[in-house]
């Protein structure tokens, strides 16, 4: 069972269909041949707010928040909001009952304004500024994580209250095409983080309460996580050893696999929780240690399927061969990434007749956004092109002129701006 699987919609739709594994549920073309997604036709927010533009669809966030929670009823489910952290998505998560993982300060007063509770945020404190850390401590987050001696040292002279804290372990896992090197250079590695524990259980103002780990990310193969569990149990039996000191808590982090195109594998979540099960069943049975509790933190999950982005055509050259060169009115990458452009279609119309292989490139001409992607053949300067599965990792990308993207939220045949397109190199310049 995929995530899909998991939540359904009630949504009735027209026979045409888009693939559901890389558009909001219920998105589809209506009788004008324009793309729909959350009741809202696609080519009319652009005639709105222009381009480029993200749309997000609320009720496939929704969905996507329920579906982790009905796979893992025994979990903290956390989003992570690096993947979109804007403040009505945090409002939509946690009403749906998730905590929310921030990694910066201005992150943190996102999740604050939006009214999370501040027990239920968790502050990644890798490379945060000192004021950053007071700001977190004196808010009472629930929990701070720390991933070096600096940052442990850092913390404990701005605690002025016991503060919950979490150690970042690497599980030294190796994950096929990940680039772990990195991961390693900022997480104590397992089996070699007595100097870190001791510092923390040291200290009065810390309270070490457990392990968090981050696999890797666009992970599909829940085996690692598995691993990952038999690795960090171990170590918290080792500081129950060394020190007496049970660890409660476990944060697995998230890198749960999204598909971009048609066929890419993505994480089975039904897969995940049976073996996350047994992983700790064999792992706390082993070192006969209590079953820690478990939080899980998706923020791709949540958000990427759930975004859809808006180009406009700007001019459209054919080339001998059957090439097709199409200039769009972005900046460099337009603010996706390149996975999920080779899924873009034609969103203001049905095309007519056959497709033929394109190159799209922003608006410098030089900006390579796209090569080698199926597009239709009467293409045309102010056509609408939709890029879906854009809703994660996209909107604090700066394009070639530094603007950002406006946010557009849409749900049941209503739009809603989120977040304001930035101003223009024009506008902010202070004369």
């Amino acid at each position: 069972m995929t995530l899909l699987d998991l939540f359904s919609s009630t949504r009735s739709v027209t026979a045409a269909r888009l693939d559901t594994a890389i558009w909001p549920r219920d998105s589809h073309y209506d009788e004008s041949g324009r793309i729909v997604v959350g009741g809202v036709a696609l080519a009319d927010i652009a005639e709105r707010y222009g381009t480029v533009t993200m749309v997000l669809d609320e009720h496939e966030v929704r969905g996507r928040c329920r579906a982790y929670r009905k796979a893992f009823p025994e979990t903290e489910i956390v989003y992570a909001g690096q993947a979109l952290l804007v403040r009505t998505v945090v409002d939509w998560v946690a009403d749906e009952g998730l905590s929310v993982a921030v990694h910066s300060a201005d992150e943190l007063d996102v999740a604050l304004a939006a009214g999370v509770d501040p027990k239920r945020i968790i502050m990644h404190g890798n490379r945060e500024s000192f004021d950053a850390l007071v700001t977190a401590v004196d808010c009472h987050v629930g929990r701070i994580v720390a991933g070096s001696l600096a940052e442990i040292n850092l913390l404990a002279a701005v605690a002025t209250h016991p503060q919950r804290v979490l150690l970042r372990l690497s599980a030294d896992i190796d994950v096929d095409d990940q680039p772990t090197e990195v991961a390693r250079r900022t997480d104590f590695p397992v089996g070699a983080a007595a100097a870190a524990v001791e510092q923390v259980l040291s200290n009065p103002m810390l309270d070490l309460i457990g392990f968090h780990c981050h696999v890797g990310s666009q992970i599909y193969n829940p085996d690692y996580y598995g691993e990952a569990i038999r690795r960090m149990v171990a170590e918290m039996a080792q500081v129950r050893h060394d020190h007496g000191r049970i660890l409660t808590d476990l944060d697995l982090g998230g890198g749960h696999a999204v598909a971009y195109r048609s066929g890419d594998a993505e994480m089975n979540l039904t897969e995940l929780a049976a073996i996350l099960e047994d992983a700790l069943d064999a792992a706390c049975a082993r070192h006969r240690f209590p079953r820690p509790n478990i939080a899980l933190e998706p923020g791709r999950g949540i958000v990427a399927r759930a975004g859809v982005t808006l180009l406009r055509v700007r001019s459209v050259k054919h080339h001998d061969g059957g090439h097709t060169s199409v200039i769009v009115d972005s900046g460099a990458r337009g603010g996706t990434r390149p996975a999920a452009l080779a899924s873009t279609v034609l969103a203001n119309r049905q095309a007519a007749g056959p497709h033929r292989t394109a190159t799209v490139a922003g608006r410098a001409g030089n900006d390579i956004l796209a090569t080698d992607i199926r597009l239709p053949a009467d293409l045309r300067p102010g056509d609408l092109l939709a890029v879906p599965c854009t809703g994660a990792y996209q909107h604090g990308r700066a394009l070639s002129d530094t603007a950002r993207l406006p946010v557009i939220a849409v749900h049941s045949g209503r739009c809603v701006e989120l977040v304001h397109r930035e101003p223009d190199m024009l506008d902010r310049d202070a004369g």
